[in-house]
């Protein structure tokens, strides 16, 4: 009764403020609404002002919600300055308050400048906006509050903005090696402070940055030996995960280098994380970086021997957007992740996610996210020498068994697999797709047959003659399909039998692709009944197999509409720095095949390689299976493994790598991405739920 009492007194002062004119200097009246009687959790503020009180509040009594933040903000400021004195659970629901009811005020645009005015009855200038963070920082590292007593510092402290950045940080990690103890309520404080902060306004420094950096060193309960028994999760409250959570996604946030309007003048024109973030540079700093992010995307790999017996963690999305920005904004993290062979470990989740969410029109984006981040670390040649390693086969990724393979040959089945079978909004990726193979492909030692059966199926798929027609650009699919077999040829020929042997068993492919017609009138016969699109399962179950008589189709279907949080996919000529082979401009609506178009790209071809391997080792194969009766491929791979090519083939071509470079379109990609995870993963509590701000776009087409 005592709680649904209090719960009532709360309700009434929100009637009261949306309905009656305040009086600032009543303090009883105010202390109803961060009272620890009156609200014991989150969800309590956003069941007990509802969104029509807020707007209501907002549009017919603007001095009381005015009051109301100052008053707030005031009581978070009382707490910063005494803070021996603090009282823990009315400061965090100041906070929650304060949260419930921005959204709505960012809503109206004559409320946005709010926060940017000054201080109500002081002579300070600084602007509200700025109170707020710098209360909010200082409390992110109060002494027994948000961060635990050292043993060797002070028992508490009278100001926390003179605090030693070193002394106190959450935990143990980049720049600090000792780790504090933390409790329940210091987690707590820390999450709901955090979203509340963004990098432009916050007091940056060191500490900050370093301590949302020390949430990847989160291990979820897991029933190992020595640490709990099986489904532990089920039984004990986990607080650490909705911190480590929220510290990703802000810090993910304030890592964004153009949030800032371009217009803005409040001095801070400079991204002082992206900063310190592209400053870090000791090997330990990275190893512990490194390692706190593969232990967590590895979280939904592992399996205990009882099903569901492990905590599964759900913000790999933001680990990966955090892992690009890493890599993106610190070379040298990339260059430490590249060279050892962690880079493996890394590779496999992600791999897994793109196999995983293939045909999950909601997981788009996780798609994009981790083809992207292959592709960048594709372009530094220890990726590609990396991938020859063994893969043993322990993740539960749905593909073919890569029995004894590499993980080179793991990276082609998954990338096959999505071609194939994914859902068709994948389609925009296969440039990208096909890129991170040409990359990669000098240094593939040895591919497997499954492997080599899987490149070579897709230049049969992709050099249909109504394909190659149908598109300006669908040709550079071949032409980089064409430049993975020139490089394993010509550098890598002595340990790929397999893929020469497939080559050799497929090489109708590759002459009906030198012996294309281009005349008017066979581009006219190819293009024939194909005007209309046909349903893509047909397309799907063509391309599954590599023996398939006729053309698969790979055409554009409509998406559904109102498909959340995406922008256009960048296309591959933007986000590298080499353009494809052919300089052919993007597909236009009136765009019609000509016989000079598609006779200037065949032209280009690079078929000169392939074709003198043909003509070296096919007669060479056809004598050996006659003179002993050659029936089992074994045998003729044994064959291959003990032939040559030195002075045979042409001069060998230049080794091209086509790195990632950012440019307005990716990063207006990853700003969208980001936003549209943030969004979708806080909905407990709905911050953004039934408010008008845009934090991405929705595609209806």
């Amino acid at each position: 009764m005592g709680q649904t009492g209090s719960k009532t007194n709360f309700r009434q002062a929100v009637i009261d403020l949306t309905s009656k004119p305040s009086k600032p200097g009543d303090d009883l009246f105010w202390e109803q609404l961060w009272s620890t009687e009156n609200v014991q959790k989150a969800s309590d503020i956003y069941v007990l002002i509802p969104t029509t009180d807020i707007r209501q509040l907002r549009d017919e009594n603007p001095n009381n919600l005015a009051t109301l933040c100052f008053k707030a903000i005031e009581k978070l400021q009382e707490a910063r300055d005494n803070p021996s004195t603090i009282k823990q659970t009315k400061v965090i629901n100041c906070v929650r308050l304060l949260t419930r009811i921005l959204p709505y005020m960012f809503e109206d645009s004559e409320w946005r400048g709010y926060f940017w005015s000054t201080i109500p009855n002081s002579d300070s200038q600084i602007p509200l906006a700025s109170c707020l963070l710098g209360v909010l920082s200082d409390l992110l590292f109060c002494l027994g509050f948000t961060i635990s007593k050292n043993e060797n510092g002070p028992e508490k402290v009278d100001d926390l903005a003179q605090i030693d950045s070193c002394e106190y940080i959450w935990e143990a990690g980049v720049g600090c090696a000792t780790r504090p103890s933390s409790t329940a309520q210091m987690d707590q404080m820390s999450n709901v402070s955090d979203g509340q902060c963004t990098s432009q306004q916050l007091k940056t420094d060191t500490s900050f940055l370093y301590s949302l950096l020390f949430s990847i060193q989160y291990a979820p309960m897991i029933p190992a030996m020595g640490m709990g028994m099986p489904y532990n999760y089920l039984l004990f409250s986990d607080t650490r995960e909705p911190l480590v959570e929220a510290s990703l996604q802000l810090l993910i946030a304030c890592l964004d280098r153009d949030s800032a309007p371009k217009t803005d003048d409040s001095g801070y024109a400079d991204n002082f994380f992206i900063h310190f973030l592209s400053r870090i540079h000791r090997d330990e700093d990275f190893e512990f970086m490194l390692k706190g992010i593969t232990r967590l995307l590895q979280n939904p790999l592992q399996n205990g021997y009882l099903p569901n017996s492990q905590k599964k963690v759900c913000f790999h999305q933001e680990l990966l957007v955090l892992l690009w920005k890493c890599c993106e904004y610190n070379q040298k993290f990339l260059m430490y992740v590249l060279k050892t062979s962690d880079v493996l470990e890394l590779l496999v989740p992600i791999l897994y996610h793109i196999c995983d969410a293939r045909n999950d029109q909601s997981r788009v984006g996780l798609v994009h996210m981790c083809v992207f981040i292959i592709l960048l670390m594709s372009g530094e040649r220890n990726f590609g020498v990396r991938l020859n390693k063994t893969y043993l086969g322990k993740a539960p990724i749905d593909i073919q068994a890569v029995n004894g393979g590499s993980h080179a040959d793991l990276l082609i089945l998954v990338f096959h697999k999505l071609i194939t079978t994914g859902n068709h909004r994948m389609q925009s990726l296969f440039d990208c797709l096909l890129t991170v193979v040409v990359n990669v492909s000098p240094y593939l030692k040895s591919l497997s047959m499954a492997a080599a059966n899987k490149l070579v199926h897709l230049v049969e798929a992709f050099s249909t003659p109504w394909f190659l027609f149908s598109s300006p650009t669908n040709h550079h699919l071949v032409f980089f399909l064409l430049e993975v077999f020139n490089n394993i040829i010509q550098y890598q020929f002595d340990g790929n039998s397999n893929l020469i042997y497939t080559i050799i068993r497929k090489r109708q492919v590759f002459y009906q692709l030198g012996n294309l017609t281009t005349d008017a009138g066979s581009i006219a016969k190819s293009l024939a009944g194909r005007k209309t699109k046909g349903a893509r399962s047909d397309i799907v179950e063509q391309l599954k197999s590599p023996t398939a008589s006729n053309a698969p189709e790979l055409i554009d279907v409509p998406a559904p509409p109102a498909v959340a949080g995406l922008a256009a996919t960048p296309l591959i000529a933007t986000m590298t720095e080499k353009l494809p082979t052919d300089s052919t401009p993007t597909a236009a609506e009136d765009w019609v095949a000509s016989s000079e178009w598609a006779e200037a790209w065949k032209a280009k071809l690079p078929l000169q390689t392939i074709m003198r391997l043909l003509q070296v080792l096919v007669p060479q194969v056809e004598k050996i299976c006659i003179d002993k009766g050659l029936t089992d491929e074994t045998e003729i791979i044994k064959f291959l493994q003990h032939g040559t090519l030195v002075g045979l083939l042409p001069v060998p071509h230049p080794i091209l790598i086509r790195k990632y470079q950012a440019n307005a379109g990716t990063n207006h990609w990853f700003r969208t991405y980001m936003w549209g995870v943030i969004y979708l993963r806080n909905v407990d509590p709905p911050i953004w739920y039934d408010t008008s701000v845009k934090l991405f776009e929705i595609n209806k087409t």
